[in-house]
């Protein structure tokens, strides 16, 4: 079974479909027992990173994804669940993340009024280091995101240094992280439940791990 852990942010409907269009048995859910007994977690979200952690606290789901990590579980951050797997965010300053890799987020420069903020869009990613998520998913592969902050590429913090890799990128007027990896947790700043047949290929991925 599925735990997709309900903390009220947005977005979370999509990834319900995409589970049950790929014939996953899944619950959306803020039990801790039903958490801990899942196969594999998933944590969704569109919102603020300050808002979210705040309701994180609220329903005692930071303490059991600190428990999921330990016991070894694969978890899954989307989007704004990436970014929570980080220290902070220039969104919300002051506010602790998960902590659960190292580096902060922070946002997306509009190159003087050039860029259109958020990033709305599909762009094709690369491969700094291949992971587990894009085991027979194509390099240049076209996902679709909507994001304002992001994690960096290539700038201290971020680097691997505690062992997470940034295992995709992308091109936003800057290198987008667009998915990292370390050890059971993973995480993509795209929405795999919203590209097409290959995000559904990479939710898979992650499903049968």
């Amino acid at each position: 079974m599925i735990a997709i852990c309900d903390y009220d942010a947005g977005n979370i409907r999509s990834v319900q479909r995409a589970c049950a269009h790929l014939g996953y048995e899944y619950k959306l859910t803020r039990d801790r027992n039903e958490i801990l007994g899942a196969d594999h977690v998933i944590l969704p979200g569109v919102g603020s990173f300050g808002k979210a952690m705040e309701n994180l606290h609220a329903y005692g789901i930071d303490e059991v994804l600190y428990e999921v990590r330990e016991k070894g579980t694969p978890i899954l951050g989307i989007c704004l669940g990436l970014q929570l797997f980080f220290e902070e965010s220039e969104e919300s300053p002051g506010v602790k993340g998960l902590g659960l890799m190292k580096g902060r987020i922070i946002r997306i420069p509009d190159q003087n009024g050039t860029l259109k903020i958020p990033h709305m869009g599909w762009n094709c990613l690369e491969y700094p280091c291949r992971g587990k998520l894009f085991e027979g998913i194509p390099e240049n592969t076209y996902v679709y995101f909507v994001h304002s902050y992001y994690l960096p590429v290539n700038r201290p913090m971020t680097d691997g240094s505690d062992g997470t890799m940034i295992t995709a990128a992308a091109q936003y007027g800057v290198r987008v992280g667009g998915s990292v990896e370390k050890d059971n947790l993973f995480a993509c700043q795209f929405h795999p439940e919203k590209s097409g047949d290959w995000g559904l290929k990479i939710l898979d991925n992650f499903l049968r791990l």
